[in-house]
């Protein structure tokens, strides 16, 4: 059945938000810095609104996703799906849209560059026909199977790193210092001439992998855990690419910026003061809550391959998130001051 103009204006929603995503971060901005005396019990309601509400934004791809799963898109429909998937990744996009344009001297507003992208994939879903495509089958191809059981061991790998990484991050709660001392001793291993390049590769084959496996998954009927999984997965995807470039092209390699906790929480300004920094809270929040959250998904679609009760792998995934949530709360509250 051909889509209403009113349906394809509701799938248009996700991209909606993204486009809205700097001009809350704006706002957030504007309300945090009053031009004299201390800010104000109505500008702090109003920043922690337009805070709230970017870190939101970009959520609404999943729930947007999950509505627009049917067993045979049309083309539309499998394009606005993907789309909303894609949306869900604006943190790490834009943050990757200043870095970017700043490394190649282009001097244009990010937001401007930002609006005219997300209008450009909206109007090529627009235009999109109404064909619907043939079903396919849930069952997931031998090649696919592999490439998933070999995401999976790569993950598992990368795990070590993230797990330190995340630790070094909440030791920041503590002081930079302490922060700086146990990054010393971990950079011993994971910056050394044969880590490093396997860390990096690592994180570039799961990229590849996890974009063809949401590349095939979006395409099919899913769950709202299929749907989470794939969501959290494109977000990486796109964090992982934008934290590379960032640290080894435009800090180390560019402007050779040691990538340490001052660098992380936007020293001496911070991120919260900083109208450009204040994307990285979002974007480093929401990295860390779907990193977690992400591999709990994967943890629980293993649990259930082997037997587990689908309510106790669900009870985990839950807490997993939970978990994941708390990090991500614990992190950025010591990035930006918090100290214990």
């Amino acid at each position: 059945m051909a889509n209403t103009a009113a349906e394809k204006l509701r799938s248009m929603i996700p991209a909606a938000g993204a486009i809205a995503y700097p001009f809350l971060l704006d706002g957030f901005h504007l309300a945090v810095s009053p031009a004299d005396g201390p800010m104000s019990f109505e500008r702090l309601v109003l920043a922690a609104l337009c805070l709230l509400a970017a870190t939101a934004a970009p959520l609404l791809g999943l729930a947007c996703a999950y509505r627009m799963t049917t067993a045979a898109p049309s083309s539309f429909e499998l394009r606005a799906r993907r789309l909303a998937y894609i949306c869900i990744a604006a943190p790490p996009l834009f943050v990757l849209t200043g870095v970017g344009l700043g490394l190649l001297h282009i001097h244009v507003s990010d937001e401007l560059v930002w609006v005219a992208g997300w209008s450009a994939a909206c109007l090529y879903v627009l235009l999109a026909g109404e064909q619907e495509r043939p079903a396919k089958s849930a069952a997931i191809a031998p090649s696919i199977a592999k490439w998933r059981v070999t995401h999976g061991v790569a993950a598992a790998v990368i795990l070590l790193y993230v797990a330190f990484h995340l630790t070094n991050h909440l030791l920041g709660l503590l002081g930079p210092e302490v922060h700086a001392a146990v990054m010393k001793m971990g950079r011993v291993v994971y910056r050394s001439s044969v880590v490093e390049p396997v860390l990096v590769g690592l994180m570039l084959f799961q990229v590849a992998v996890g974009v063809r496996l949401a590349w095939r998954w979006s395409s099919q009927p899913a769950d709202a855990y299929r749907v989470f999984q794939i969501g959290s997965g494109v977000y990486l995807a796109a964090f992982i690419i934008t934290h590379l470039n960032s640290a080894f092209v435009s800090a180390r390699a560019v402007h050779h910026i040691d990538t340490n906790w001052a660098w992380a929480s936007g020293a001496p300004t911070g991120l919260i003061h900083d109208a450009w920094s204040i994307r990285l809270v979002p974007h480093y929040a929401l990295g860390v809550f779907f990193v977690l959250a992400h591999l709990t998904s994967g943890l629980r679609g293993v649990l259930i391959a082997h037997g587990i009760a689908t309510t106790v792998a669900n009870r985990i995934w839950a807490a997993g998130l939970a978990a994941g949530g708390l990090v991500a709360v614990a992190v950025m509250s010591g990035l930006c001051g918090v100290r214990i």
